[in-house]
Order: structure tokens, then sequence, then C-alpha cells
């Protein structure tokens, strides 16, 4: 076993602990989950700081798996680089931050939180997988679980936010499924490497087409990309906060990481060529996200909303075709990450106390909570884009990389970031401001609470005012993407 390996066990082993304890052991349930969670976050840091950037995939492990016939078949094989690592440590910092989080889940916590280490399990193997086949083992690992725990733990639709969600994301599976069958047909590997060496000096065909549309509709699916929306809006609505935490966190990204490192990584002149309809869909997203966002009542959905709308800076950043945008689609992926686990953070925290997320309840909040308030104010200043901030410096990367593709597309997106801040700003205000509409018995919040809070405000302001923290890890990996435009 190699440190990825290792890495990729800490979770399992959590879940083999939490075995041998009682059922009515809830407090050691979430105990063992975030010290498992925290070990993950530590290790993951490990293998931040020697690596290094102007290689390729390091820390590579392959074994041989299984095979059949005169074919060399299947092999275990990990790796990470630029591109997988940040991402890496995004996913094991949201699963610490949200088994802190799981503070609210009372019920059925030994079967919660094993099935919360199985889905950092699959998270994480999607990002270290170095292949087609283990890509997909991994990302199957992440659906199954995310069912259970919505439909288990969710609130009063939560079998039908559960189903929404299996029956999509199944069939983007299964588009997923046919495009590397095909993949593997074609070129005789799932090795990324072997694969983005083969494609590039196969001439263009039909079939290559198809197979590029299968993937693009998978992670379309689970970016969403617009019309394949619906089923995110209530799993945001219906899931358990620190659920949709990882959900919106996390879970979203691997559509942004699958175009990145399918699309882009595999096919960059296929995805040059339809650069023009990834900006169409990217402002599509921006614009029918930021809209609904501002008609919203209840706070869950202006948040689902958001998610779509900010999913469309990732799209922007990516039909820019060049670094500066890749740059802006990684960052905007990170700096979503981070603020939606905040803002989730926060709405389980709001709804434990008033039992509300409908926003003509609140008001007020700014009295009786005054921590609560002043981080749903840095949270919300993050996501409209506030300069020193992250969400400033995603959005600014993805719209730079975007003028010098696409001029005009770019100047369409940038009325999707003032109805950000129309939205955001209308929601923060009926919450924290003007007069409180209903009588409740609203405490502020603990130090278990802000506490894990707080170092996702540090990230925040630490990655909008030194941006450098992760672009010097990806830069190395985008160069080598952006190189197949300039080859």
């Amino acid at each position: 076993m190699g440190l990825l390996s290792y890495l990729l066990s800490i979770p399992l082993l959590g879940v083999v602990v939490i075995q041998f304890l009682s059922k009515t052991a809830v407090r050691s349930h979430r105990v063992l989950a975030s010290i498992f969670t925290f070990i993950a976050f530590v290790f993951s840091l490990y293998l931040y700081f020697p690596f290094q950037a102007s290689q390729g995939l390091q820390f590579k492990e392959n074994i041989s798996w299984f095979h059949f016939g005169s074919t060399d078949g299947f092999f275990y094989s990990l790796g990470i680089d630029g591109l997988s690592l940040p991402l890496l440590v995004l996913t094991t910092l949201v699963s610490f931050i949200a088994s802190m989080a799981s503070i609210y889940v009372k019920e059925r916590t030994k079967t919660y939180f094993s099935l919360f280490l199985l889905l950092e399990f699959g998270m994480m193997g999607v990002f270290l997988a170095s292949n087609l086949f283990l890509f997909f083992l991994f990302f199957e690992v992440t659906l199954v679980t995310m069912f259970f725990l919505i439909g288990i733990w969710g609130y009063s639709q939560k079998e039908k936010a559960a189903y929404h969600f299996l029956i999509y994301n199944g069939i983007g599976s299964a588009f997923l499924l046919i495009g590397i069958v095909g993949i593997y047909v074609i070129y005789g590997s799932v090795d990324y490497e072997v694969l983005k060496q083969a494609i590039a000096v196969s001439p263009s065909s039909g079939v290559i087409w198809t197979l590029l549309t299968f993937l693009l509709i998978a992670f379309a699916i689970k970016l969403p990309i617009f019309p394949f929306h619906r089923w995110m809006l209530l799993v945001h609505v219906e899931a358990p906060p620190s659920i949709v935490m990882i959900h919106a966190g996390i879970l979203l990204k691997m559509g942004a990481y699958g175009i990145l490192r399918f699309g882009v990584g595999m096919f960059p002149n296929y995805m040059e060529y339809i650069s023009t309809v990834l900006a169409v869909l990217g402002l599509i997203n921006l614009l029918y996200g930021a809209i609904l966002a501002f008609a919203q009542q209840e706070l869950k959905s202006v948040l689902a909303y958001s998610s779509i709308s900010h999913m469309g800076i990732v799209l922007l950043g990516i039909a820019a075709v060049n670094q500066v945008g890749l740059q802006g689609a990684v960052f905007q992926s990170i700096s979503h990450g981070l603020l939606s686990a905040l803002f989730f953070f926060l709405v389980g925290a709001l709804y434990q106390r008033t039992k509300s997320t409908q926003l003509e309840d609140f008001g007020g909040l700014a009295k009786s909570m005054p921590i609560f308030s002043g981080i749903l104010m840095v949270a919300s200043l993050g996501l409209l884009g506030l300069p020193g901030l992250s969400g400033f410096i995603s959005e600014f990367f993805s719209l730079l990389g975007l003028f010098e593709k696409h001029p005009i597309y770019a100047a369409v997106g940038t009325l999707g970031l003032i109805l950000a801040a129309v939205y955001t700003l209308r929601a923060l205000m009926s919450v924290t401001f003007g007069g409180q509409q209903k009588a409740f018995k609203a405490r502020d919040m603990d130090w278990k609470e802000w506490l894990p809070m707080f170092v996702l405000v540090l990230l925040i302001i630490g990655i909008g005012i030194y941006p450098e923290l992760i672009s010097n890890t990806l830069n190395g990996a985008l160069n080598t993407i952006a190189s197949g435009w300039r080859g």
C-alpha cells in the first residue's frame, strides 16, 4: 500500500471501529467520525506540502487487479496532480466540518456516521483514481451512500428528494459507463495518461464525438447544468444540512472535475470547438439561477438556486479555453465549496433554534445572535464576490479568461454578478436586520458551532487575499491542459 491507499483506508477504518459500538453511544459515534475525518484532513495536508507543482501525476500506485483473456485487464491505480490535490484537500476539510455539523443528527447515528464515512471514502477515491474504471466505482459509492443519507435523515419530502437524486444521477452514471466502455473498446485502456496520448493522435470521428457527449451529459447532470438541475433543488431543501454541506461543497464539484479531467484534459481540441456552447450554457446557469434565487422566500431555496448560478461561472471559466479561465473554474469550485459548506452549517444552526428557514419568519437576529449574524455576513459577502474574499478572485479569473475568447458573453456574465449581490443582500437583510417577525428564543451559537465555521471563514479570507495558496499547486496541471490547445 502507498500513501494514497493509506489515506483511502482511514474512513474505512472508522466504519469498522464504529461497528463495535452500541447503537445508543451517540456521542461516541460523533466523536469517532470527527476524529477519523480530521485524520484524513491532516493526511491530505501532509500530501499537499511535498507536492511538486512542476511535475505531473505523483504518489502513483499501480497494481494489477484483474484481467480476462489476453488483455492487460484493469489496474488499481491511484495518483494526484495539481488539479485533483486541491479538491482532495477540500473534500477532507468539508467532510471534517460536516461531521462536526452532524451534532444536529440525533437518530440512528451508528448507521448515519458509517454511511457518512463511506461517502468520504467514495469522494476521495474520485479525486485519487487515475483510471476511468476505478473512477466510476468510486463515483457509484457516492451515489449509493447519498441516497440513503438523504432518504433516511432528510426532512418531510426526503424520500422524493432521494429518489430524484437516484434517478437523475443513475441516468448520468449510465451515460458515464457507456462512455467508459466505448473508450476502452476503441483505445484498449482506461488509464488517464495513456488515453490522453492516444486521443491526441486520433483523427476526429463521429464515434469520438458521441463518447465525449456521453461523458459531458453525465457530468452536466452532476454539476448540474440547466435543464438537468431539478433534482439538485430538492436535495438542497430536503437533505439534512450536514449532508447538503457535502453535496453542495463536494459532490457538485465532481461534475466540474469530470469536465476538466475528461473533457478538457483528454479532448482539448473537441472542447475548444464547443466552447461557444459551453459559454451559452454557463450564462443560462448564471442568470437563471440568480433571477430565481431573488424570487425565493425560503433560505435553502435561495442557496440552491445560488449554487446553480455559481456553477455557471465554472462553465464560463471552462468555456474560456485558456489557462486563466480554467484557473477561475477551479478557484470557483473550491470557493463555492467552502462558502456553501459554511452557509449550510449556518442554516442547520438556525433551523435547530427556530424550526424555520422561511425568510419572512426572521429579522433582527443581529441582536440576539451576533456571532451567527457576523459569520453569515462574511459568507454572504464571499458569495456576492466582495474583493478580498475567495468569491471575488474566482469570478475575476473566470470572466477575465472568458473576455479573451468570448468578450460579449463575458460582458453579459457580469450581470449575473450584480444579481448575486441583490439576492444575497436581500437574504442577509431579511435574516439579520429589521424587526423580528416571530418570537424565537434564539440563543447564539456555542463554540462547537462557531469554531469550525471560523476555520472556513479564515480559508475564504486567506484565498481571497493570497490566491497563491491554490494557484501554486494548480498551475502546473492547468499548463499541461492548456498545452493541448496551444498544440
